[in-house]
């Protein structure tokens, strides 16, 4: 089968479906690979680089002659009517928004895949354009941003006089949210985020941003049944309003992120509270172009308030960084074709029993397949069975241990100590006495440290089990039996956890190493 890749013609458009990276993964998968000439040069992929990769360079009246079409947006009423019965067309459709797009795509017979309609499970996560583009929407935002603000984002203090860091507020904590957090770090600003899912917030932090946390007590915040964001009710919209009219006064920069799928963007920053910004700052709302979270913005321009508050709508940020994003777009593309090539033999196969090619298929054979069935994503809370009944689990519960029991077991030991102590030597006495105290040091201190920093402590348990060892080798062969057989298990064990942890320490270095082009 033929994969065709024709040149974007939506005003501004810069970035392709195919990049000569992801062309030669096509071919390998036994696809034939044509790209209309001059398609990848505004992403500063010459054709000459697409010839080198394997593809063949045809002229736009030959965009379209294949079996597969891969686009960025969806075809406009003219690339319609260039398309026909039977093609494969992949491409950002929102289906949701556009249900005339659907109906005419069905109406030429095409089997139209939607590259935003994704469903959100761990399966179909190499295939998520939304998550590609958003990430580096999230970038491009306070990259906007910082372009557009009169001062810097971090602080100084210099013999002028101390300038401090500009604080930045980013509505919505998904992935353009917390890359716009992690960038808006990285350059030295004060962050702040919020997002009604409550779970989000080690994520928030782990990038280096303040979580706010209005008072949500008795309120659903926990994820929809599609892994997508979901709209919030009316208590929740009321308490957080409050918070946004005590926190927007104070931001220099504001991100707003907050989409939901299939429906216009939320309002949540109001006329008032633009108005109660500092003249000089900067609003970039990422959903501007369907709707806008804030009050004033207009999808692909810059607006600039009474008070001299600028709102950002740019639809194309991710347009923006054109060679990344085509790359990004180009690999999710190849993804999806491995999926459905099982057999790499350049022969797509749509198996509409899989969840993924189904919930991403909106029109196939002349029929409408828009919306999909629901899916439920490990995101969402378990549904409690009818009746009350309690739902079987896979392992028994353990009970935990009654307070009775705990303190006739701490009794006992301390019984059992006293009677060992008294023909104990006073030298394994003491010994004695250090190693339990080491214990409960060791169990306090490591207990304290954050799950992400266990793997570099092994560094240091490492150290500690090389004086184990040193210690242990002096005690064998040198004095009684009993002495000997433990300092062997000590070496033994001390050696086990020094090997254990040079491999998980070695494995997890791996992870940080630069793969080198073939």
């Amino acid at each position: 089968m033929r994969i065709v890749v024709p040149k974007e013609t939506r005003p501004g458009e810069s970035r392709v479906a195919a990049t000569p990276r992801t062309v030669e993964q096509l071919i390998k998968l036994g696809y034939d690979v044509a790209v209309e000439t001059g398609a990848g040069r505004a992403s500063a992929y010459e054709d000459s680089a697409y010839t080198a990769a394997g593809a063949a360079i045809v002229p736009p009246e030959q965009a379209y002659a294949g079996d597969i079409v891969f686009k960025i947006n969806a075809p406009d009423a003219e690339e319609i009517e260039r398309l026909r019965s039977g093609q494969i067309l992949m491409s950002l459709m929102a289906p949701a928004l556009n249900p005339e797009l659907v109906e005419a795509l069905r109406a030429k017979g095409v089997t139209a895949m939607a590259m935003d309609a994704v469903p959100r499970i761990s399966r179909a996560q190499a295939l998520d354009v939304l998550s590609s583009m958003a990430n580096l929407g999230g970038y491009r935002a306070i990259i906007e941003a910082a372009n557009e603000y009169g001062g810097m984002f971090t602080g100084q203090v210099t013999a002028a006089g101390k300038m401090p860091p500009a604080t930045v507020l980013v509505v919505g904590a998904g992935v353009a949210g917390l890359a716009a957090i992690g960038t808006a770090n990285s350059l030295g600003a004060v962050v702040k985020a919020f997002d009604a899912r409550q779970e989000v917030a080690d994520q928030v932090e782990s990038m280096g941003g303040q979580f706010l946390r209005p008072n949500l007590e008795g309120l659903d915040t926990g994820p929809s049944a599609d892994g997508y964001a979901k709209e919030m009710g009316e208590e929740f919209n009321k308490r957080t309003t409050e918070m946004y009219r005590e926190e927007v006064p104070k931001a220099d920069i504001i991100v707003t992120t907050a989409l939901i799928p299939g429906r216009p963007a939320p309002r949540i920053i109001d006329e008032a509270m633009v108005a109660s910004m500092k003249p000089g700052s900067v609003i970039v709302d990422m959903a501007a172009s369907n709707g806008g979270n804030v009050a004033g913005a207009q999808a692909d321009q810059v607006v600039t308030t009474a008070n001299g508050v600028k709102i950002l709508g740019y639809t194309d940020l991710p347009g923006r960084l054109p060679t990344q994003a085509s790359q990004l777009f180009g690999q999710n593309l190849v993804n999806l074709m491995k999926l459905v090539t099982p057999e790499k033999d350049g022969q797509a196969v749509l198996d509409m029993d899989d969840t993924v090619v189904r919930g991403m298929t909106v029109a196939q054979a002349g029929e409408t397949l828009w919306p999909p069935p629901p899916v439920q994503v490990s995101a969402a809370p378990a549904t409690a069975p009818a009746g009350g009944a309690t739902p079987v689990a896979d392992k028994p519960v353990k009970k935990p241990m009654s307070q009775q029991r705990r303190f006739g077991l701490i009794v006992g030991l301390g019984l059992l100590f006293v009677l060992l102590s008294a023909w104990m030597p006073g030298a394994i006495l003491g010994n004695f006495l250090i190693f339990m105290l080491s214990v409960v040091i060791g169990f306090y201190v490591i207990g304290n440290v954050h799950h992400a920093l266990h793997t570099p402590l092994m560094s240091v348990t490492n150290a500690i089990s090389g004086i184990i060892v040193v210690g242990a080798l002096l005690q064998v062969g040198h004095g009684h039996l009993w002495v000997s057989i433990l300092a062997f298990l000590g070496v033994l064990v001390a050696s086990i956890n020094i090997f254990g942890g040079f491999t998980v320490t070695d494995r997890m270095l791996d992870m940080f190493k630069r793969e080198e082009p073939a």
